[in-house]
């Protein structure tokens, strides 16, 4: 009797950690896996538009160079985007975009140069 209880806390504790380790930590940053999905650029071209239209800046979106996704209520997208200035020059920022696609909703809170 020990030895099947044993076995199925093992198996129960087993379970829980992989399906844990599938889903994205509640609060907490995780990589985006495929930057190649059509929404991650979708997302960063979204990303340049709305600082351009905020700052009248005249940036060209390039593309994202690498993200993270963070649950919240709904999903915010931290990307680093390579985007190109009125002269040519190319540089990277970090843009984070609220998501709420149930409410068709989506919010750029955050986008700002990186110092090379």
């Amino acid at each position: 009797m020990t030895k099947l209880l044993f076995l199925l806390v093992s198996f129960l504790l087993a379970a829980s950690q992989l399906t844990t380790a599938r889903q994205p930590l509640a609060g907490g940053w995780s990589p985006i896996k495929n930057l190649t999905d059509q929404h991650v650029p979708d997302l960063g071209e979204y990303a340049v538009s709305e600082h351009d239209k905020a700052s009248k800046d005249s940036l060209e979106f390039v593309r994202v160079v690498k993200g993270e996704e963070q649950v919240v209520a709904g999903m915010n997208y931290r990307l680093v985007i390579e985007a190109k200035d009125a002269k040519g020059q190319v540089a990277k920022y970090v843009a984070v975009v609220w998501e709420k696609v149930w409410a068709n909703f989506k919010q750029l809170t955050s986008f700002k140069p990186i110092s090379s």
